[in-house]
C-alpha cells in the first residue's frame, strides 16, 4: 500500500532540516550529502543536478507520488447568471447546492436573506450578524442552467426557541429512491460568537416540497471543549477538544457503499491560525438510512485543511476540492474508502462554495463534475449573489499559435 504522502513529507522535511549545515563561507557543494538510489529517468524528469547532493526540496519532490496530470484542472473567470438569480441590491442569495435535473430542469437550492449586515457591535437580538444571519433556504430553476427562475421558499428557519430559530443555510441536495434531502446548517438565537451551530435535515417526495424537518439536529458539534470565561470571545479556550468542538458546517450527504456519509466543515473551539491558514478541517459522520442517526467516523478529522465542502463519486472512492484554509489548501484529493484522503492535484483559482452539477457523468474522467456549476461572489461587505463557474482540464501547455498536432 502506498506510505501516506504527508507521514513522508514531514519525514523528509526533518530531514532536510537536520542535514548538516555549512559554516560561514562554505558552499552547499562541500557538504557531504547521503547518496539515494534514483533512476536515471526520475532524475531527468525532476530536473535534479546531482543524486549526491540533495535538497530538502528535490527530496520531498522524491517522494511526489507518480500519479500524473490527469486531476490537474483551470478554472475560468466566474459569469454573471440571467434571470432571477441575476444580483440584486439589497438581497444576499449565497451557498448554492449541488444541481440536480428532474424532469429536463435544473434545481438548485441555496441561502438566502435581506438587508445590510451589522456584525456584533450592536443588538444581536435585532440586528443580523452575518450576511448567512436570518436566512431561509429557497430553490430556483432552470432548463439550460443560465437563465433561472425562482421558485419560492423550500425551508424556512423555525419557531422561536427551537434549534433552527435564527437561521437554516448553507444547503445541499440528495436524491435516493425517489425521495429528495436537503441538509442544511443552523443556528438557534442569540447568534453570539460562540453560538455552535448545528446540522438539519428536510425530505420531500418531489423536489417542489413540501418538505419535512427534522425536529432535532441530525449532528452537533462534539462537546468537549471548555470555554475560557464567559466574555463572548471564541479564541479563549481553556480545552478546545475536536476538530469540531464549536461548529459543523457546510454538510452535504453522498450514498456511498450502502451506506450514507456526512461530509461536513469543522470548526474548533479556540481556532487558531497555522502556517496554512486558519485550522479548518474535513470530518465525516455515517449512518445506515438517510435520516440517521448519523455517528461521527473514529477517524475524524479526515482532512487537514478545506472550507466549504465539495465532494463527489469517483472510481468506487470520494474526491474533495480543498480550497481556502490549511497548510494543504488547493488540492483535489481522492480516497478510496471515503476517508482515507490523498492528494492528486495541487490547483488556483477554485470558486467558492461551489455548487457541483450532479448531472453530468462524474465517472467520465476525475474531475468531469467540475466541468461548469454554480458558485457565489461577494458583490460587496452586504451582499453576494450566484454566479456560473467553469473549468478546464490542463495536461499540456503550449505558446501562443503553436498547435497540437
Amino acid at each position: 500500500m502506498k506510505k501516506n504522502l504527508i507521514y513522508w513529507l514531514i519525514i523528509l522535511v526533518a530531514a532536510g532540516c537536520n542535514a548538516p549545515t555549512p559554516n560561514k563561507g562554505q558552499t552547499n557543494e562541500s557538504v557531504e550529502s547521503t547518496s539515494v538510489d534514483i533512476s536515471d529517468e526520475k532524475l531527468d524528469k525532476l530536473g535534479i543536478t546531482n543524486r549526491e547532493y540533495l535538497s530538502a526540496a528535490s527530496k520531498r519532490a522524491l517522494a511526489w507520488p507518480d500519479i500524473g496530470n490527469e486531476w490537474f484542472i483551470e478554472f475560468g473567470a466566474v459569469q454573471p447568471l440571467k434571470g432571477d438569480l441575476k444580483y440584486e441590491e439589497g438581497v444576499v442569495r449565497r451557498d448554492p447546492s449541488a444541481m440536480i435535473k428532474v424532469n429536463g430542469k435544473y434545481y438548485v437550492w441555496y441561502s438566502k436573506s435581506t438587508g445590510p449586515t451589522q456584525g456584533f457591535g450592536g443588538d444581536i437580538e435585532t440586528e443580523k450578524v452575518f450576511p448567512w444571519d436570518r436566512c431561509d433556504i429557497w430553490y430556483a430553476t432552470s432548463e439550460d442552467g443560465w437563465t433561472w427562475k425562482e421558485e419560492g421558499m423550500a425551508v424556512p428557519r423555525g419557531e422561536k426557541g427551537a434549534y433552527d430559530d435564527r437561521s437554516v443555510f448553507t444547503v445541499e441536495i440528495m436524491e435516493h429512491e425517489g425521495t429528495y434531502y436537503l441538509c442544511y446548517q443552523t443556528v438557534k438565537s442569540p447568534y453570539n460568537v460562540r453560538v455552535k451551530n448545528q446540522v438539519g435535515l428536510a425530505w420531500s417526495d418531489s423536489p417542489d416540497g413540501p418538505w419535512t424537518k427534522s425536529e432535532e439536529p441530525i449532528l452537533s458539534p462534539a462537546d468537549n471543549g471548555i470555554w475560557k470565561g464567559e466574555e463572548q470571545n471564541r479564541f479563549l479556550v481553556e480545552k478546545k477538544g475536536d476538530f469540531d468542538s464549536h461548529k459543523v458546517h457546510d454538510p452535504c450527504i453522498i450514498p456511498y457503499k450502502g451506506k450514507f456519509y456526512l461530509y461536513y466543515k469543522g470548526e474548533q473551539m479556540g481556532e487558531e491560525i497555522t502556517f496554512g491558514g486558519r485550522q479548518i478541517r474535513h470530518g465525516v459522520a455515517i449512518a445506515d438510512n438517510p435520516k440517521g442517526p448519523y455517528v461521527k467516523s473514529p477517524y475524524n478529522p479526515i482532512s487537514n485543511s478545506g472550507h466549504e465542502i465539495c465532494v463527489w463519486p469517483y472510481n468506487g472512492g470520494i474526491a474533495s476540492l480543498i480550497t481556502t484554509d490549511g497548510p494543504e489548501k488547493n488540492t483535489i484529493q481522492w480516497a478510496p474508502d471515503g476517508i482515507n484522503f490523498e492528494i492528486m492535484a495541487s490547483i488556483k483559482d477554485a470558486p467558492h462554495a461551489i455548487g457541483l452539477n450532479r448531472a453530468s457523468d462524474n465517472e467520465k474522467e476525475p474531475t468531469e463534475i467540475l466541468r461548469w456549476g454554480l458558485t457565489h461572489i461577494y458583490n460587496n461587505g452586504d451582499y453576494q449573489s450566484i454566479m456560473r463557474f467553469s473549468s478546464r482540464r490542463k495536461t499540456v501547455h503550449l505558446a501562443k499559435g503553436v498547435k497540437v498536432k
